[in-house]
């Protein structure tokens, strides 16, 4: 994956007003910046949509949904690849859907452990994989659903990323799609969440330590 191949947010960046922008009330005092605003993640997912069917060449596509944090991106991601196949008769490439669940995250750590949750019916056996993730922090999670993956016996598989944090890599793993290198940030919105909160925030923002604090999650 080259640097041309995705949007590199520096790590001096400062990002937007939350005041600049449309943002729920209730999580006005909770947030530092939005990083990403709504309208270039959708022209950014757009642009993935056309290199993923250029791509693919006209065969079958079996898209992998790791939820929770990648359902946004993945209905717009799909959404997106549709279109580009209404619009070009050749190289149409037809979708099938698949979901995993996966956790990896308690406040705004990991955790050090991967769980994956339903991946035992993934019907990928000889198929033409794409697996559709939210970010990419330390790796670990994405080497153990590849290696889960690979014992299915696909015929290819290739990740697609909205996100891909900076300077966090344990394994050097980088996706074969990405929207956004990132820098070495929490993040919520779009999907990503803080203990279940923020999903339903469309840009994606740094969390404020008063957000931290309000959502945390008492450890035992």
């Amino acid at each position: 994956m080259s640097t041309a191949n995705f949007i590199k947010i520096s790590d001096d960046f400062e990002g937007y007003d939350t005041a600049s922008l449309s943002v729920p009330y209730h999580y006005e005092n909770d947030l530092d910046k939005v990083i990403i605003p709504y309208g270039l993640i959708q022209d950014r997912i757009e642009k993935i949509a056309k290199d993923i069917v250029l791509d693919s060449f006209g065969e079958p596509i079996t898209a992998v949904c790791i939820l929770k944090g990648g359902y946004k991106f993945c209905s717009d991601l799909l959404d997106k690849i549709n279109v580009v196949n209404r619009l070009q008769a050749k190289g149409s490439a037809p979708v099938k859907l698949e979901f995993v669940r996966i956790k990896s995250y308690v406040n705004e750590k990991s955790s050090g452990t991967v769980e994956i949750i339903d991946g035992a019916s993934l019907d990928v056996k000889d198929k033409n994989v794409l697996v559709i993730e939210d970010i990419i922090d330390t790796g670990r999670t994405m080497k153990k659903l590849l290696n889960t993956l690979t014992s299915y016996n696909p015929k290819q598989v290739r990740v697609a990323s909205l996100l891909l944090k900076r300077g966090t890599s344990l394994t050097g793993y980088k996706p074969d799609y990405c929207g956004f290198e990132i820098p070495d940030k929490f993040v919520v919105g779009y999907a990503l969440d803080y203990n279940e909160y923020f999903r339903d925030l469309n840009h994606i923002c740094v969390i404020n330590e008063n957000g931290i604090k309000k959502y945390s999650v008492r450890l035992v």
